[in-house]
């Protein structure tokens, strides 16, 4: 398959390359870090809140663009 043709629903059933899977799995725990703090019951210093929000936009950013990666035709 053509990967410059695809759709983004082909590009998500497409295989992924390692490294970029290795990307995706870390942004998923950045972004589950960063929720985890979000949602602590306990008052927190401002700045841990700022860097939570940080930490769930990075890592869903990063996991839906390495996600969208595919292995090209070799």
């Amino acid at each position: 398959m053509e990967t410059q043709k695809m759709s983004v629903m082909e590009r998500l059933g497409a295989p992924t390359p390692k490294f970029f899977k290795t990307i995706r799995n870390l942004g998923i725990v950045l972004g589950a870090i960063g929720g985890t703090l979000i949602t602590v019951p306990v008052a927190l210093p401002a700045w841990i809140l700022a860097a939570a929000k940080v930490l769930v936009v990075a890592g869903s950013v990063a996991a839906g663009v390495s996600q969208t990666t595919v292995k090209g035709d070799q």
